[in-house]
């Protein structure tokens, strides 16, 4: 179902709500799409809001955004360096003493996930073993189970900092939600304020995003939002539960924040016009890791038609957001979706699937026509 639009490109709207009507024939239970481009804004939704009730998703709910958070924490981080209270290439031990970390790590590779820090979520190695950390979306029962528990971000930073390494700082790169938790703790010690106060003071503030929410150890979610659910074993029966509340601070600045389409929208555009950081800090930001096109807290993705894409996505317990730009601005695409979620990931294969062909509606086959 589609919000009206003043554009009369019909035609091109139609295909935007068949895109995400393809969203929830693979399996999702509800998706809420917001587009802006040369024609304006557009909005649809598909699916469902909750599993017990039909009603579709609200046009701009509110979402779980997962990893997006890494991108604000990101940007919070670079616009203290233009600030002058952070380095990117300096030290972070001489920052945290207390933590004992490896005196190579930068706050550049921290941001750009260069480390080599252990993921306290669990680290999986190209051997295919997966060695866990704490209770999280991949450990089943446990984690539903342990899902109200709050966790300080410092012990998150201890479990990661009890196992080896996965790599030398610098020499490799490797995804790790514990890069983004010291992030988190080397802002909040150069400012001597919380993240959520530098947050709303560099970006919330400035850009009115009255629907996005740094959560801290709050299990609650505004309204509207529709439901997240989360499949898991008890003693070989299968259940399903409703996980739309929960204490995300298990997560932390590796995903906690909470958001809307609007809102996320209003944001990567304003980042990638020049609005948030200096010219120089934001195409640090940009320039990605040769191996994972990952910059410092975004994606730096190419289209098949040799175009690009500034994003970053995010799934987290039965909600992900999507958030995608063109380097000017001009064309964006983000979105909230629920899901039922399980600790195999069941469906990562269908969310990447169907991305992919969102990208290609919006940011290839226009280029092409």
């Amino acid at each position: 179902m589609s919000v009206p639009s003043s554009s009369p490109q019909a035609a091109d709207r139609d295909e935007l709500q068949r895109v995400i009507d393809k969203f929830v024939d693979s399996g999702f239970v509800g998706v809420q799409l917001r587009v802006h481009d040369e024609q304006g804004d557009w909005t649809g939704v598909a699916g469902r809001r909750s599993l017990d009730d039909s009603t579709p998703p609200p046009p701009d709910g509110h979402v779980r955004i997962g990893s997006n958070t890494k991108a604000f924490a990101a940007t919070v981080a670079l616009a203290l360096v233009g600030e002058g209270l952070l380095e990117l290439d300096a030290p972070v031990h001489d920052r945290l003493p207390e933590l004992e970390l490896d005196q190579r790590i930068t706050l550049r590779m921290l941001l750009q996930h260069t480390s080599g820090v252990f993921n306290f979520t669990g680290e999986y190695y190209e051997d295919g073993t997966f060695v866990p950390g704490i209770p999280a979306t991949t450990s089943g029962k446990e984690w539903v189970d342990n899902r109200f528990q709050s966790y300080a971000p410092e012990e998150l930073v201890g479990v990661a900092l009890s196992n080896p390494a996965r790599f030398e700082p610098g020499t490799d790169w490797s995804y790790s939600n514990t890069n983004y938790v010291l992030v988190r703790l080397l802002i909040e010690r150069v400012t001597g304020r919380s993240l959520a106060e530098e947050m709303h003071r560099l970006i919330l503030g400035p850009l009115s995003l009255s629907g996005t929410v740094v959560p801290g150890t709050s299990k609650e979610i505004p309204a509207p939002h529709s439901h997240a659910y989360y499949r898991y074993d008890d003693s070989g029966e299968e259940k399903t539960t409703d996980v739309t509340r929960h204490n995300p601070s298990w997560i932390a600045t590796g995903g906690d924040m909470i958001s809307t389409p609007q809102d996320l929208h209003t944001f990567i555009s304003a980042l990638v016009s020049g609005e948030l950081l200096p010219d120089r800090l934001l195409a640090e930001m940009c320039t990605p890791h040769p191996k994972a096109g990952y910059g410092l807290g975004v994606f730096v993705q190419p289209t098949g038609d040799g175009g690009t894409v500034i994003t970053h996505n995010g799934g987290i317990a039965g909600h992900a957001a999507l958030m995608y730009s063109t380097p000017d601005g001009s064309r964006t695409v983000t979105a909230a979706v629920n899901y039922v979620d399980d600790a195999a990931l069941s469906m990562s294969v269908a969310f990447q699937e169907a991305t992919q062909v969102l990208v290609r509606t919006v940011f290839e086959a226009r280029n092409a026509a």
